[in-house]
Parts: C-alpha cells; sequence; structure tokens
C-alpha cells in the first residue's frame, strides 16, 4: 500500500492535486470565503487548517515530521482504522493512516464551502492484515470558522467487521502551561500514563502538566480547548469516547520525527472508539464525525 502520485488521482475535481513534502499527493482546498484546509492523498491525511478571516494555522504538525510513502506523517489529523493503537494484530494504529487513498472529489458546494472526499477500497494487501471488505471514505469540509473531518465506513462483506479507531487530531497551541480541555469532569478514563481505569474526571479543566494518555469513555459530545487569546470548539458524533494525549517533554525527547520543543505547541483531542470496537452489519454503514471551530 503506497500513496498515490497526481497521475493516479481518480474521479473530477474542482481543486486538483498537486506535489508536497516528498513528492507525495496532496489537495488544497479553499471556500468562498478563504478558509483553507490541506489533505494528504497518503492515509487522508488533514496536514492545515487556516479559518477565515485571521488564517491562522489551527494544526500541528512537526518540523520533523517524515513525509514518505512507508511512513505516517507525525501531526495534523492522522486516522486510525480499523485498529486503535496496539489493541489487535495490525500495525500500530492500523493501516489506513499509510495507505495510498483516492481522491473521489475536491470542490466547492452551492454554499461556498470547500470539500474534499477520499476513498480507500480493501485490497489483497488490506485483507492479508484484516480480513474483511469494506469502503472507508474520509471527508474534509471547511468555511467560515469551522473544519468538519467525517468518517464512514461501509461494511461491503457478507460478514459483521469490527474495529476500533481515531481521529488523532494534533491540535496547535502557543504552549502548552497556558492550555486546557474543558467539558469532561465527570467522564471516566484510562490512564495509560498512571496505568489507571475507571477513576471520574474531577477538574473542570484538564491541564498538561507531563506526559498525558487518557481515553475518555462516553465523553460528552461537546468540548473546549481553551489558551490565552483563543478558544477552539470540539463536537463529536459517532464516535463514543475522546482521548487526549500530549507526550510531555520526555516522550517527546524519544520520538525521532518531534522536534526537541514540538510537545508544548500541541494537544490531541481525538474522536475515538476505544473502549468497546464498533461493529458494522452487511451492507450497512457506520459514519462518525469531528468538527472545529475556531473562536
Amino acid at each position: 500500500m503506497t500513496a498515490n502520485t497526481p497521475s493516479a488521482v481518480t474521479g473530477g475535481a474542482d481543486f486538483t492535486p498537486e506535489a508536497g513534502e516528498g513528492g507525495l499527493a496532496k489537495v488544497v482546498i479553499t471556500a468562498a470565503d478563504g478558509a483553507r484546509a490541506e489533505v494528504y492523498l497518503h492515509g487522508a491525511h488533514v496536514t492545515s487548517w487556516r479559518p477565515a478571516g485571521d488564517g491562522a494555522e489551527r494544526l500541528f504538525v512537526s518540523a520533523r515530521s517524515r513525509f514518505a510513502p512507508d511512513a505516517a506523517i507525525r501531526g495534523g489529523v492522522p486516522l486510525c482504522f480499523p485498529q486503535f493503537a496496539a489493541q489487535g494484530t495490525l500495525p500500530m494504529h492500523g493501516f489506513a493512516r499509510t495507505a495510498g487513498w483516492d481522491l473521489s472529489r475536491a470542490r466547492r458546494d452551492a454554499t461556498g464551502a470547500a470539500v474534499a472526499v477520499l476513498r480507500l477500497t480493501d485490497s489483497a494487501a488490506t485483507r492479508a492484515l484484516w480480513p474483511h471488505a469494506f469502503v472507508a471514505e474520509l471527508s474534509v469540509t471547511v468555511t467560515g470558522a469551522t473544519l468538519e473531518i467525517g468518517l464512514s465506513v461501509q461494511n461491503t462483506g457478507a460478514a459483521a467487521l469490527a474495529f476500533t479507531g481515531a481521529l488523532h487530531t494534533y491540535l496547535r497551541v502557543a504552549d502548552v502551561r497556558q492550555a486546557a480541555v474543558h467539558g469532561l469532569c465527570g467522564a471516566r478514563y484510562r490512564d495509560k500514563v498512571k496505568g489507571t481505569d475507571g477513576e471520574a474526571e474531577a477538574a473542570a479543566e484538564l491541564r498538561v502538566v507531563g506526559p498525558l494518555d487518557r481515553v475518555y469513555y462516553a465523553a460528552p459530545d461537546d468540548l473546549e480547548l481553551r489558551e490565552p487569546g483563543r478558544v477552539i470548539a470540539i463536537r463529536t458524533a459517532g464516535f463514543p469516547d475522546t482521548v487526549v494525549w500530549n507526550p510531555g517533554e520526555s516522550g517527546g525527547a524519544g520520538m525521532a520525527d518531534l522536534e526537541p520543543d514540538g510537545y508544548a505547541r500541541m494537544v490531541c483531542v481525538e474522536a475515538a472508539a476505544v473502549r468497546v470496537p464498533l461493529t458494522v452489519n452487511p451492507g450497512l454503514p457506520w459514519r462518525g464525525t469531528q468538527t472545529l471551530t475556531a473562536k
């Protein structure tokens, strides 16, 4: 499974693919109001989001990220599918984030919003890892102050399929010590750093004070990432869990594709299905979304 080149892209589009970092194909979509997003066909990976108006970048991508067919991009919005982390026999976070996706369409709709839809269909390579027939689509819609990313999975096989996964969103912050996630109070979580499970969040705001890796079960649909001067509202649908992650200074130092201070400029707030796999019956679809709004 390798990343597509521009010549391999299928489907008509108003926005045409171009060569990005490492020669990988990407498509840049711009709404009528100037809102902009960038999506690589390698992994259906969103690497940039600039809302209309201030145009400030809201996603974090590591300066040391590898852009190569055999590597996952560090930052932006990696897609974890059909496995979250190492919760199974598949490669870390599944195969979708290093697969070559096809661009189905990329254009402005009647409202002026810019939309890109990428597609991944099962193949001999995916079935060798995960024996299921499926069609996955990642949709990216940008307009005004909002970015919506949607994942849909259609079961095209004769047996039920189950998966875990996430939209592993890296949100850019000026200083992680001044940022906080609001809205998780009362939600129960698994803390991978402490090795605990089932504790209820007691804090009104979640701050990063060291390595942080938590899965919040049945998390609220609406959260906010707040820092001095700006807020990102985070709305999730279809995904039951939320992951909040930052490697901290110590964890970041051990990551070859993250610059030394990279941990201080990002917080991952991920729409996820981790605790209980999502089951899709034959012939049926599933869809989940994460909508980000800059305030």
